[in-house]
């Protein structure tokens, strides 16, 4: 645990030159927000506020840092993961000091490993970094006593849009600032009054989300909230309030979405550049099992390159713990998307993802297959994917597909080998 520690005071160092903000010490709440919405933007994980203060000291905590969390923060100074960034800069038992050992290996995405030189300057500062934060570690924690904080989440429907009631109480830690967020984005959240006891909040889009309470910068609690849709729903991402489709506007002529004509109508404009629609249907798949499953559609962007230049699609596939997020583009765009496996994030940025490319005049079979912790895409009957799966997406209940402009499926089937299958053919 110790070199552990060592390599996390290694990678915040790391991460405070790449910022050049000064000594961290000096670090205010707004710094710490930045420095959340900037490892999002890079990583596509979002970390709280309240979790990066505590890794740079400025609350106090004992316990180690999660995995996700360690990834995220590895993936920030460019390696893959928290295992890739410890083989790198592994620790020696024979020196005092920090050492790396740059290791070369061969993966499928053909990224090439970042090797870390440290320094003599910053292997001293890391090495007195060490030895206060091994002293603040022996100090005893503050208990701080949550049983009297109140947090509930009340839905008022089971459609969309959707008011939430939260009934909240942390009089008893006398806070200075107490905010609700209400999902993974720090954007949607609220600052609520410190001493109230009600708030309430509108959920326009369908999924699963974890709503926050958060008393001076720490989170203190949090619950889940499941937006359901009746059936298939569609609506069009435009500034904080969608534009909903009605079920005549997204279905017909054998196949589900939206033409150019409705959503030139809808939107004002020929136009489609990061204009997204999407179709989603969220609701329990309780015949599924999220650890072994098939989930097949036809679909296509059906924009031509003057109303949508890359024609990007996301094909999404939403659990209780986390989610699966398939990407499609036009073959000249496969730098502008990213891959969610359920565990990592993969950037068109940094890996090759030509596979992801598509020919959208034709329909594309898309097939995903996860079974026996191994994930596999298969597009037009070719496997352009297979890595490792460590963890399951809990439970399934949603399937939404996104399109940068006109979208048009033909089905949608989701089964799980002699257990359920769920199949719509439009």
């Amino acid at each position: 645990m110790e070199k552990e520690k060592q390599l996390l005071i290694l990678c915040r160092k790391l991460i405070e030159q790449s910022l050049n903000w000064g000594d961290s010490i000096t670090w205010s709440n707004d710094d710490f927000e930045q420095l959340s919405e900037k490892i999002f933007e890079k990583t596509k994980v979002q970390l709280s506020i309240s979790t990066l203060k505590r890794i740079w000291g400025k609350v106090r905590y004992e316990n180690f840092p999660t995995t996700a969390t360690l990834n995220a923060l590895a993936g920030y100074v460019d390696y893959d993961s928290w295992r890739d960034f410890r083989q790198k800069n592994l620790l020696s038992d024979e020196e005092s000091g920090l050492n790396t050992i740059a290791e070369n290996k061969t993966i499928k995405t053909h990224h090439q490993p970042r090797q870390l030189v440290v320094p003599v300057s910053l292997v001293i500062i890391i090495l007195a970094a060490i030895g206060l934060t091994w002293l603040s570690l022996k100090r005893p924690a503050k208990s701080t006593d949550y049983t009297k904080v109140k947090f509930e989440a009340i839905k008022v429907s089971d459609n969309l849009p959707n008011s939430v009631v939260f009934n909240y109480d942390v009089t008893s830690l006398k806070p200075d600032s107490v905010f609700i967020q209400q999902s993974w984005d720090p954007k949607l959240t609220d600052k609520v009054a410190p001493n109230g006891k009600q708030h309430t909040s509108i959920y326009y889009e369908p999924g699963f989300f974890i709503a926050k309470l958060i008393a001076d910068g720490e989170m203190i609690k949090q619950r889940p909230l499941f937006i359901k849709t009746q059936g298939w729903k569609g609506l069009i991402e435009k500034s904080s309030i969608p534009v909903y489709l009605s079920d005549t506007e997204i279905k017909g002529g054998g196949y589900m979405g939206i033409s150019d004509s409705t959503l030139r109508q809808k939107i004002g404009s020929p136009v489609f550049n990061d204009i997204w629609t999407k179709i989603a249907n969220a609701k329990e798949f309780k015949d599924i099992d999220a650890g072994d499953f098939i989930f097949e559609t036809t679909l296509r962007n059906a924009s031509t390159m003057e109303s949508s230049v890359c024609r990007r699609m996301n094909v999404v596939l939403l659990g209780t713990g986390n989610a699966i997020i398939i990407p499609l583009a036009d073959k000249g765009c496969i730098s502008s998307i990213n891959l969610l496996t359920g565990d990592i994030w993969i950037s068109g940025k940094t890996h090759d993802l030509r596979a992801f490319g598509c020919d959208f005049t034709q329909f594309q079979n898309l097939k995903c297959i996860v079974q026996k912790r191994q994930f596999k895409i298969y597009l037009n009957n070719k496997l352009i994917l297979n890595v490792p799966q460590k963890h399951t997406l809990g439970e399934i209940v949603g399937i939404r597909i996104e399109s940068e402009g006109a979208v048009q499926i033909k089905n949608v089937k989701l089964s799980s080998p002699g257990k359920g299958t769920y199949y719509d053919q439009f």
